[in-house]
């Protein structure tokens, strides 16, 4: 059984949890959020204020869901009690960044401005070259923070592009940094 799987996840104050079939349903103050769990080979159940995950039976794929059901109670608590955030900064000359209703519109050094729709659930602010991102859902809004990313990754030599803010960008030293050799 998995290591993480053993510990119990404790429900933050004001945070209800219940099972639906094959769904685990948080809601709390921030907001309700929902996961699908493989129900056949993982049982969840709420004991002393806090939830426990143990496999159904011994079999290996029952243990290694046993650690992933944990991190998706976990991560569906987590969200109900306290929305998460992620913020990503943008560098570079003409880059920016502009809400448009629903849709994030970049323009990042291309021909074209590239326009990204704001998924359901999640709050998106700019200020200056950094964009902020919160949302109760960890999937949906780390998956919408790569896709930014994605539009113009840092670069190594100039660190133009789009980073997340506690991301370290290794810098290159360029062609005159090498020396004069001959």
């Amino acid at each position: 059984m998995s290591r993480i799987a053993r510990l119990p996840v404790p429900l933050a104050d004001g945070v209800t949890f219940k099972t639906d079939g094959n769904e685990l349903v948080a809601k709390g103050k921030a907001a309700e959020v929902k996961a699908h769990y493989p129900s056949k080979l993982v049982k969840v159940s709420e004991q002393d204020g806090a939830i426990v995950v143990k496999p159904a039976d011994d079999s290996k794929e029952s243990k290694a869901a046993s650690g992933l059901v944990r991190s998706l109670v976990a991560s569906v608590v987590a969200g109900a009690a306290e929305p998460f955030e992620k913020k990503l900064e943008f560098n570079g000359v003409g880059y920016r960044a502009v809400l448009q209703g629903d849709t994030l519109q970049l323009s990042m050094g291309y021909s074209h401005p590239v326009d990204l729709a704001i998924p359901q659930g999640i709050t998106v602010e700019v200020k200056k070259n950094v964009i902020t991102l919160k949302g109760s859902d960890a999937q949906v809004l780390g998956q919408f923070a790569a896709e930014i990313r994605d539009v113009r990754p840092p670069e190594p030599y100039k660190g133009k592009g789009i980073k997340y803010a506690d991301e370290q960008v290794r810098r290159k030293a360029g062609k005159a940094a090498k020396g004069a050799e001959g």
